[in-house]
This record gives structure tokens, C-alpha cells and sequence, in this order.
């Protein structure tokens, strides 16, 4: 028993001390006269209430990307998560098994504080349960699900929520992975898709879904905002009255937003109306180049959906991809800060370099524009991820690209280092020409990736670059 001087004033008989007390989470040591002290004629209970009440408190996502989801307890008080590297789970009972089953195979729903048990990897692993839990705090979400590759969270979701004689309406430009599966590999399974540009609004998009004749067989809507490469804003609330518009009582439209650009902190798709927020979690949530994941975050409805598919498929990360992960997390916020930080002060370099004919940049977006009162209602920083057009075409381009010293020539964003590469030819290389044309993907375009390097050195090693174009 602890000494009941420690808890409580001396001149009060306190009696013995129970559980609640004696858990240092709850109520600490306080000082003598403290909220953590006994009130004169105040009984056990109502200090217990005073105290619950008194730590009461809403934690930010980024104070909990240590500990949520996880108990040191359950694993010999290791404060960090270990790596589960075991493809099974052993059952205390047969009844036990029997019961994990019933719940992972929807023969029947949980029962009330019913965890769902641990069965087979490809299934569910602790890891990848942390993990999946510390995502969702961040976009709000009933629940995430974990991918091998962000491709692989991409692809499961149009594969689940579309079928044979469906229309995908998009916005173009996409990613070029995405933009080759849904022009590639859709229509082999009778697919059907239509493209629409930022700068259309939601007239002239419902104009784009009439003309194609298959209106009425809308299924999904997927964008990616900002645009992949030219940090074009496209308006979720926008596209989500569209479906609804051509929503029924027997059939729903899905909005699922790429939101690899801006990360889990920037943009929140869910609170705008998407069903789906998806992530290359390779970029900023893994920040460190040094793993491939995917993630996607939405209702309880339609992550089972997703999961299913993905234990189906087999796509899911690995334990020790998930447990990186975890760790990259911890920083997450504080690097997608920094990384912002520094793409402000090079986004304003490059757009009074003379060499430089346009910066496509958030920061720059002009008030008073559509895009600007996009980028207000639906964005919380300008990001940290800049192109530009480089005065003259592909030769100019690669000069300055083969000069950089401190940046590196690399596709993919993100991680901490700073990169750059050519869209037109590389990233975007299997875009339809005439679709990247129309949305001012050219030949003199440039994408950096602004890393958490010190800036003057960032700024210094463009300037040198551009003095060889």
C-alpha cells in the first residue's frame, strides 16, 4: 500500500485505498491542497468523479503516434511495438478459433466489447492493426486499411466498387500508374471511363458524363487534388453533389480522392464528402525513401469491402513494413512542416528567376480565382511539392536537371531528401500526349520534391543549376 500522505491531506481519515487510486494515470501525486486531494466531507466517489473529470482531455493525432492502439503490457513492456514476423496465430481453443472465424468470415456480426481475434497474416497482424488505427486518426475514419504498394490500395478499390458495364468518371491529369490501370486494364473487364480537367465546373462536367451516353451507369468518382504534377485544386464537395446527383436508392456513386500530394495532415477528403481517402503512404507518410505502402482510409461500410478484397488478393503490407511505418509516424508532422516551410521560400525564388516562365505552386494561387476559393475551404497549407516550366522545351529541362547537385534525380515525393524529375518523360511517360498537353504536362515542365534540407543550400544548388540552362 502507498503512503496516503502522498494522495491525500493528513488531517482527513482517508480509510483504505482502493484500485483507482493507486494508478498513477488517473491521479498522480499532485501537491498538498491539490485537485488530486481529498476535500473535507468530500466521499471516495465524488473525488473519483472530480478527478476522472479533471483529466479528462482530447489528445492531437500527432501527441498519439507513439502509444495508440498499443499496450507495452501485452508485450513484455517494450515501449515500441515489436515486429510480428509470424504468419499464424495460435488459438486457446478450438471454440476460440471457431469464434475468430465466424466474425472474419461475416457469418455473423461482434458481439458487444468483441475484439475481432488473430488468425493468419494475410488476414490481420498487430502491426498493421496499430498502424491502421494511428492513420485513422488522422483523416477521422471508422477504419484503414494497409497496402503493399500505393497502387495496390488504388487498384482494389476501383476493382471492388466497379464491375463489367460500370463508368468511372476521373480527373485528368492522374498519376501515371493510375491514369495506364484505368485506360489499360479496366476495359479488359468491360469498364467503361471518361476524363474532366480541373478548371471545368460542375456544369460542364455533368455535360462530359451526358455525352458518353452512360450516364445513368455511373459507378465511382476518383481525382486526384492537387494534381499530379501541376498542383491543379480540384473541388471534392463539387464532385461529390455529382454523386449524389446520379446516386439512387438501389446504386451509389463512391467519390475516392488521391490524397498522396498533400498527405494525412493537408487536405481531409472524408469531411468533404469522400467515401474514399487513399495515399501512396511510400511518400509523406513513410517520409524516409526506404519502403513501398499504401493506405486507405473511410466508413466501416466500405472498408469492409476493402479488406475482404485485400485478404482476397494478398496485397496487404508485411508486419515489418507496417512496424517502418509506425516509426515514420512519429515525425510525420513535424517533417511535412519543415518540408512546407522550404517549398514556400523556393517557390518564390523560381517565380522571380528569369529563366522560369511559370511556378505551378498552391502558394501562388491568386485570390479572387475558383482555385483560390478551392484551395481556402479545402486545404490547411500550400504543400510542400512544386513544378515549373522551364524557359524552352526538353533540352533546357535536362540541363538544369543534370546540373543539380544537392537534389536528386529520382521519381516519387515525400521523403525527406529532396528530388526532381521530368514528368513528360518519366512519371507520365504512358499518358496519352494530347491529355497531358491539355493540362500543361510539357516537355519544359519540372517537378520538385522539396525535402527538410536547410533551404538556402536547396536554393543555392537550383540557382547554380539554372545558371547552366
Amino acid at each position: 500500500m502507498q503512503n496516503p500522505q502522498l494522495f491525500w491531506k493528513p488531517a482527513v481519515a482517508a480509510g483504505p485505498i482502493p484500485d483507482w487510486r493507486r494508478d498513477r494515470k488517473l491521479i498522480g501525486k499532485g501537491s498538498p491542497g491539490g485537485e488530486y486531494f481529498r476535500r473535507d466531507n468530500e466521499s471516495l466517489h465524488t473525488i473519483k468523479r472530480r478527478v476522472m473529470k479533471k483529466k479528462k482531455h482530447t489528445f492531437r493525432p500527432e501527441s498519439l503516434m507513439m502509444s495508440y492502439g498499443y499496450k507495452p503490457s501485452l508485450s513484455e513492456g517494450a515501449i515500441k511495438s515489436p515486429i510480428f514476423l509470424t504468419s499464424t496465430f495460435v488459438f486457446k481453443s478450438a471454440e476460440e478459433g471457431k469464434a475468430f472465424f465466424e466474425v472474419a468470415c461475416g457469418l455473423r456480426e461482434k458481439y458487444p466489447d468483441e475484439e475481432p481475434g488473430l488468425i493468419y497474416s494475410r488476414m490481420n497482424n498487430p502491426d498493421l492493426e496499430i498502424l491502421e488505427d494511428r492513420l485513422s486518426l488522422w483523416d477521422k475514419s471508422d477504419d484503414c486499411a494497409v497496402f503493399e504498394s500505393g497502387m495496390s490500395a488504388i487498384t482494389t478499390v476501383l476493382l471492388e466498387f466497379l464491375k463489367p458495364g460500370d463508368l468511372l468518371l476521373h480527373s485528368i491529369p492522374l498519376y501515371g500508374g493510375t491514369d495506364h490501370f484505368i485506360h489499360h486494364f479496366l476495359p479488359k473487364i468491360g469498364v467503361h471511363s471518361v476524363g474532366f480537367t480541373p478548371h471545368q465546373c460542375r456544369k460542364e462536367i455533368e455535360e462530359v458524363l451526358e455525352e458518353t451516353g452512360r450516364a445513368d451507369q455511373l459507378a465511382m468518382i476518383f481525382i486526384e487534388t492537387p494534381a499530379n504534377p501541376t498542383n491543379a485544386v480540384i473541388d471534392i464537395e463539387c464532385c461529390k453533389k455529382i454523386a449524389d446527383k446520379y446516386s439512387n436508392k438501389d446504386k451509389k456513386v463512391y467519390l475516392g480522392v488521391d490524397n498522396t500530394f498533400m498527405g494525412p495532415l493537408w487536405q481531409k477528403p472524408l469531411k468533404h464528402g469522400a467515401d474514399f481517402s487513399i495515399y501512396s503512404a511510400t511518400k509523406y507518410i513513410g517520409g524516409h525513401s526506404d519502403l513501398i505502402a499504401g493506405a486507405c482510409c473511410g466508413s466501416k461500410e466500405v472498408m469492409t469491402r476493402v479488406k475482404s478484397l485485400r485478404t482476397l488478393l494478398g496485397n496487404m503490407a508485411s508486419p515489418h513494413t507496417g512496424w517502418m511505418l509506425m516509426r515514420s509516424l512519429e515525425t510525420l508532422k513535424v517533417r511535412m512542416e519543415k518540408q512546407a516551410k522550404n517549398a514556400r521560400r523556393i517557390a518564390e525564388y523560381l517565380n522571380e528567376h528569369p529563366k522560369v516562365e511559370k511556378v505551378y505552386y498552391l502558394g501562388l494561387l491568386k485570390p479572387g480565382t475558383r482555385a483560390y476559393e478551392i484551395f481556402e475551404r479545402q486545404y490547411t497549407s500550400t504543400g510542400a511539392m512544386i513544378s515549373f516550366d522551364i524557359k524552352g522545351g526538353e533540352a533546357e529541362a535536362f540541363r538544369f536537371i543534370n546540373a543539380l547537385q544537392l537534389i536528386k534525380l529520382a521519381v516519387s515525393l515525400g521523403g525527406t531528401e529532396s528530388l526532381v524529375e521530368h514528368p513528360a518523360s518519366m512519371t507520365h511517360a504512358g499518358v496519352d500526349k494530347e491529355h497531358l498537353k491539355e493540362v500543361s504536362v510539357t516537355d519544359k515542365l519540372v517537378r520538385l520534391s522539396i525535402g527538410v534540407e536547410y533551404y538556402k543550400d536547396l536554393i543555392w544548388d537550383i540557382e547554380q543549376a539554372l545558371d547552366e540552362v
